[in-house]
Order: structure tokens, then sequence, then C-alpha cells
């Protein structure tokens, strides 16, 4: 366990604020690289639509309410399929159901087993998957990055408001994963962010939680930079 973090964390302040997964040889210093998180079944053709259009990662619901996601599997067959190599899953775990937060990260490997996959990136906002009890919410987040960090590097997507919200604003027990934060400005770049949470420098944003239409789609995937 204690090895692979420290390989994440290697890897990380290796590439700076670039993904570890997804590897892009060519990129140059301060170019932005654009991708799409997506909540549902999409084809290979949507897929090479987005593609062509400059989307080049997606990242793939794998978890959500306590069961896991019936279409995820699909999904990134469809997004390797259509010539995105590079793809992620994050997982929405929560405090409020029977499960503890080891077999939800487990449920989720398991059922993506022999899939090819990046990261996991796990998902801490109010929606409503957490409790309000803060002391009962961090033991659950500290649960949970303890199993993921035993399949995969892990990272954490949240913002200043719901992570203060859930954890408290002076926790840091997230900080030593990248940070993937949401601020739908529309804005690719990282100008916006402030540091919480003892994040200093985010990995990558959400800049669009419903972007204008493209590919015949809207509201079934965000639109993501890094």
């Amino acid at each position: 366990m204690e090895m692979q973090l420290k390989f994440c964390f290697l890897l990380l302040v290796a590439t700076a604020q670039a993904h570890p997964i997804l590897e892009n040889p060519g990129k140059k210093l301060n170019e932005t690289t654009h991708g799409v998180d997506v909540s549902s079944l999409l084809y290979p053709p949507t897929f090479q639509c987005l593609k062509s259009n400059g989307y080049t990662f997606v990242i793939v619901r794998a978890y959500s309410r306590c069961v896991p996601d019936e279409f995820a599997i699909q999904t990134i067959a469809n997004a390797h399929k259509a010539g995105i190599g590079n793809v992620d899953v994050y997982m929405l775990p929560t405090s409020l159901c029977s499960r503890p937060a080891a077999q939800q990260v487990s449920d989720m490997v398991t059922a993506l087993q022999g899939v090819e996959y990046g990261q996991i990136w796990l998902n801490v906002e109010n929606d409503p998957a957490w409790g309000g009890n803060v002391n009962a919410n961090k033991e659950f987040f500290e649960e949970l990055l303890l199993a993921a960090t035993a399949y995969r590097c892990v990272g954490i997507y949240t913002n200043e408001y719901h992570w203060s919200n859930i954890m408290g604003s002076s926790y840091t027990g997230g900080s030593f994963h990248q940070l993937w934060y949401s601020h739908y400005d529309n804005n690719p770049s990282f100008s916006d962010f402030k540091p919480f949470g003892g994040w200093t420098n985010p990995s990558m944003k959400q800049y669009a939680g419903t972007p204008p239409p493209i590919c015949g789609l809207g509201g079934e995937i965000g639109t993501d930079s890094y």
C-alpha cells in the first residue's frame, strides 16, 4: 500500500499539472488538453466525433449510489474502439447506504475486472451522498482512499464549497492526491483556482457541467481540461 502511494506521488511531482495516466509526450508547456466526463452510455461514433473536435481523454462514471454503473464497461470499450486511449473512471461513493467504503471500492473494481482504464477519481460533493457529520465523513473518506489506492492511483473530484461542507475547511486529508476541481466558468484555464483543503495546484478542471451541444450531446457529458 505504501509503495503504491509513493509511486503515485512521485508521478505527480514529475509531471507537474499533467494527468499521470494520460500520457501526452507531444504536449507543449502550458498547452491545454481537453476531454469529457461521461455518466451515460455513449457509442463509438459519438466518441469519434468528440475526438475530431479535440477531446482526447474520457472519464467514465463507474459507480453510483452503492452499485457499479451498468454502462461503464461498454462505454469504456466504445471510447477505446473510437481511438481514445486515455480513459479513467470516477465513482460516486456514498456514506448513506449499508455498504462500507472499502466494499464500495471493491464492488466497482471487481465489476471492471479485465477492463482497460487508468486511475480512479473519487467524487466528493453534496448531492446528497454524504452525511452531515464531518468527522464521520472524514473517516469514510479515508477508508475510501485506503481501499482505492490498493488498486490504482487515485485523484479527488471536488471544489472548495463541497470540500468545506463535507470535510471541513481545515481538513487536508486528500491533498496528497491529485485534484480535479469544478468551476463552471467555461474557461479551461486554472487562472481561477484558489487553494483549499491543502491543495495549492490542481491537476484538472471541469469547466462546464452542461456544455453547449456537441456531437448530439448535452447533459450526458461535462467538459474538462488539464
